[in-house]
């Protein structure tokens, strides 16, 4: 998960939803090491959000499942984090 804003109870997120926490690390390491997320989003996301480079759009605080949730109006911002394990 690439989180780039948060306004106070709002924030904007990217994602890229896939099946296995080991998928996810390779593909987290891709990315550390310089792939563009926005198109490994698009070639390995489970989610629709993949055709948009995984964006999620602008959300406010509680709308989303309670682990991302909590990620994304904790962590860092403009950080890659993850895995983060959720019902989907």
């Amino acid at each position: 998960m690439w989180r780039w804003g948060r306004k106070k109870q709002k924030a904007t997120a990217r994602h890229i939803l896939v099946s296995s926490r080991e998928q996810c690390e390779t593909l987290k390491l891709e990315i550390e090491k310089g792939a563009d997320f926005a198109s490994v989003a698009k070639t390995d996301s489970n989610c629709p959000s993949s055709g948009r480079g995984g964006d999620l759009g602008e959300f406010r605080n509680g709308q989303m499942v309670k682990a991302f949730n909590d990620v994304v109006f904790s962590a860092e911002l403009n950080q890659l984090h993850g895995p983060i394990k959720t019902r989907f």
